[in-house]
């Protein structure tokens, strides 16, 4: 199994809103992929800012690519990003993993 993931940071003003949008574009288009088993939110105020943490989950390598293109460790960006004033990191963290639970739920 694979992990990958992506972080970005925008506002604290624009946290909600953000959150909403996330949950309707990285989250549900990663979750309609064939061999997705997972996609986990994680949201963490620093200073001025909200930081998003989205990783999702994947049984290949070919089914991270139906997602994510075929450079899967350069972060999808989407074209309403800007609107939320999102600073993206451009580079994802891709690894393999044992099982799909939620990364940053500590067991």
């Amino acid at each position: 199994m694979i992990s990958r993931t992506w972080h970005g940071m925008v506002p604290l003003a624009m946290k909600a809103a953000f959150e909403v949008y996330e949950y309707e574009t990285g989250i549900k288009d990663t979750l309609a992929i064939k061999g997705n088993c997972g996609a986990y939110l994680k949201v963490v105020d620093q200073g001025d800012y909200a930081h998003f943490f989205l990783c999702t989950k994947w049984d290949s390598w070919e089914s991270m690519v139906d997602y994510a293109g075929n450079e899967p460790q350069i972060a999808v960006t989407y074209p309403e990003d800007e609107r939320y004033g999102l600073i993206s990191d451009p580079i994802v963290i891709i690894q393999e993993v044992t099982n799909s639970k939620n990364p940053f739920v500590l067991s």
